[in-house]
């Protein structure tokens, strides 16, 4: 029989080299080596780093872990553990008694996570493609349209930043919901690089037409400088829906990737939805390539209480 243990609130301390972070952090570690993948999100790790387990709920039991947090469960066992029932066991625990739709990923589309996922009653609901593109590929000219400058981030961006952003993905369930201390918390992120967070304005905005946005589109790049080798990411881009149409994306795009290419990095990732088919083909058009498949689980679990 799985042994479970609930974690409560005071005894989580996300820097601690001992007790249920220190565990949580080995589980997450050991899945992620073997996989192939990282087993925590940015979001989560975030959530813990900065939040612990306040307004989430944490499982630990026989070498596996389930963190509830909203309507996003994340479930980790670690390899020496699997095939005896951990996981199941971890979230039946877990999504006893919910009645409201639940989300839960496997970054690596790994089949035991199939059968957890069937055991508590969550379908099989979306894919999100991960893409590779080498730096080593020529890029297309880049052509700044008439009237459109771009430069990069400074303080007093973010209003106009996470207007665009939430208008650009008001249909996407995980990036259009990034608020201020979303952002603020990346910003603070070793990785975070001014330089590397591009944005199309009005050439002139003391000129421009009453309607001109006063943010056209942004490109965010990342480099994953904790992993090994370092790799670049088309972190996100967005454009303003009133300056769709002007070739802002792709510009955007490619001037992030020369900058990712400036820094040295080899390799440059990006995630785009698997029903994307527009975005996929511009893509692939830029040299992009499918690497690997995540999948997301959603739904009202079937778990007695």
């Amino acid at each position: 029989m799985v042994e479970i243990q609930r974690i409560d609130e005071s005894a989580f301390d996300w820097a601690s080299d001992e007790g249920p972070a220190a565990e949580l952090r080995r589980i997450a570690r050991a899945s992620t080596a073997n996989d192939g993948t990282t087993t925590l999100n940015e979001q989560a790790v975030l959530q813990l780093k900065n939040r612990g387990i306040s307004g989430a709920d944490l499982w630990l039991g026989d070498g596996g872990f389930a963190l509830l947090h909203g309507d996003i469960l994340d479930l980790a066992v670690h390899p020496e553990s699997r095939r005896h029932g951990v996981g199941t066991a971890l979230a039946k625990a877990a999504l006893a008694g919910v009645t409201t739709s639940v989300n839960a990923w496997s970054h690596c589309d790994h089949p035991d996570a199939a059968g957890v996922a069937g055991a508590v009653g969550l379908p099989r609901e979306r894919e999100l493609r991960i893409m590779s593109r080498s730096t080593s590929l020529p890029l297309d000219e880049i052509a700044v349209p008439a009237g459109v400058r771009v430069r990069t981030y400074h303080p007093g961006d973010e209003e106009a930043l996470l207007h665009v952003n939430a208008a650009a993905f008001a249909h996407h369930p995980e990036q259009g919901h990034m608020n201020l201390e979303d952002f603020r918390e990346r910003v603070a992120e070793p990785w975070f690089d001014a330089e590397g967070l591009f944005l199309a304005v009005p050439e002139d905005p003391d000129g421009a037409l009453s309607d001109e946005p006063e943010l056209l589109g942004f490109h965010w790049t990342k480099v994953h400088v904790d992993e090994d080798p370092v790799y670049g990411e088309v972190y996100v881009v967005a454009v303003n829906p009133k300056a769709a149409g002007r070739g802002l994306g792709t510009l955007l795009t490619n001037i992030g990737l020369q900058h990712l290419s400036d820094r040295g990095v080899d390799e440059v990732i990006l995630y785009v939805d698997g029903d994307n088919d527009p975005a996929i083909a511009v893509y692939t058009g830029q040299g992009f390539r499918l690497v690997r498949a995540e999948v997301q689980y959603r739904g009202v679990p079937r778990v007695a209480s």
